[in-house]
């Protein structure tokens, strides 16, 4: 008889062990995903400000007026780092960032007129923030991708920003 017992408590610390594992399991799995999408809004965060970035260095760039010359849109983005437009070249911007999303500088570029207005990123992966961006970034709203996220001095500036 005490066999029968022995082998019933075997089988419920058998099925308690079990449980166990799978709660801790679930658990864990849980955690991961919640470290993605923690990890995601950061890249998100650090694109919104990348962005910006770029765009306020390409606007940099189209105001500034060489002596005798005119208006003109950055040519490349490494114009942006070294405009030698000037006898002294000026910097628009500090670096190249990489894209936060594709880990890359591999932006897309927005060309108008031979020259660049804006970036992009190449990723397609969907977007987790839709709703809530500053007046800067409302042409964001209820985009489905980051590569529709456009940074381009044709959206979200005021008219005293950028001249034409």
């Amino acid at each position: 008889m005490r066999s029968s017992s022995t082998s019933h408590q075997h089988g419920v610390v058998l099925l308690a062990v079990m449980v166990f594992i799978l709660v801790t399991t679930l658990g864990a799995s849980s955690m991961i995903q919640m470290s993605q999408t923690q990890m995601q809004r950061e890249r998100e965060e650090q694109l919104l400000f990348v962005g910006d970035q770029f765009r306020k260095a390409i606007a940099s760039y189209y105001n500034t007026i060489p002596p005798g010359g005119a208006r003109a849109l950055p040519p490349s983005l490494d114009a942006l780092l070294n405009d030698q437009r000037f006898p002294k070249p000026r910097q628009h911007l500090r670096r190249i960032y990489p894209d936060p999303m594709t880990g890359q500088p591999d932006w897309q570029l927005m060309r108008e007129n031979g020259g660049i207005v804006g970036v992009k990123s190449q990723s397609s992966r969907p977007t987790l923030k839709k709703k809530g961006f500053s007046n800067a970034y409302l042409h964001l709203e209820d985009k489905k991708t980051y590569s529709d996220w456009r940074f381009s001095i044709r959206d979200g500036l005021s008219p005293n920003q950028i001249r034409r």
